[in-house]
């Protein structure tokens, strides 16, 4: 087993229509605003940006997304992640209910040296830490979509 290879999956309900949901998340730039552990975003070029995030455990993670697919009438904003970690990320809204349903998958091998030295000790640990920046990202953009 590759101990530096995650896989992550979160479900977000959102009372909102997936329209306004997909405009949101295609806003990479604006995702400091309402989810406090990316704590920064530089814009490279319209397809690219560098994040720096930081969740509960005492690291940054830095990595470039270069987008690979955007398509609204699928709902789906795919990207590819290189730095600190390398892989992918995909974002799919579709409507539940009155509201909306988001799927976060994310495919990852870490590259940071220090998370590479802790992997299996760290492991429960760092998805833990996932686990409540996903949480607090679902809660922040709640909000977002609220005050909107």
């Amino acid at each position: 087993m590759d101990w530096t290879h995650h896989r992550f999956r979160s479900l977000w309900h959102l009372p909102a229509p997936p329209a306004a949901v997909y405009a949101a998340l295609e806003r990479v730039e604006d995702y400091p605003r309402w989810w406090r552990q990316v704590r920064e975003v530089t814009q490279v070029d319209d397809r690219t940006a560098a994040i720096r995030i930081r969740s509960l455990l005492p690291y940054d993670m830095t990595f470039t997304i270069r987008e690979v697919r955007r398509d609204p009438a699928a709902g789906v904003l795919e990207a590819a992640l290189s730095g600190d970690v390398d892989g992918w990320s995909r974002w799919t809204v579709i409507a539940h209910g009155p509201g909306s349903l988001v799927r976060y998958d994310q495919e990852v091998h870490v590259r940071k040296p220090l998370l590479r030295r802790f992997a299996v000790p760290g492991r429960p640990f760092f998805r833990a830490n996932h686990w409540l920046m996903m949480r607090a990202g679902r809660r922040g953009l709640a909000g977002r979509l609220e005050a909107v």
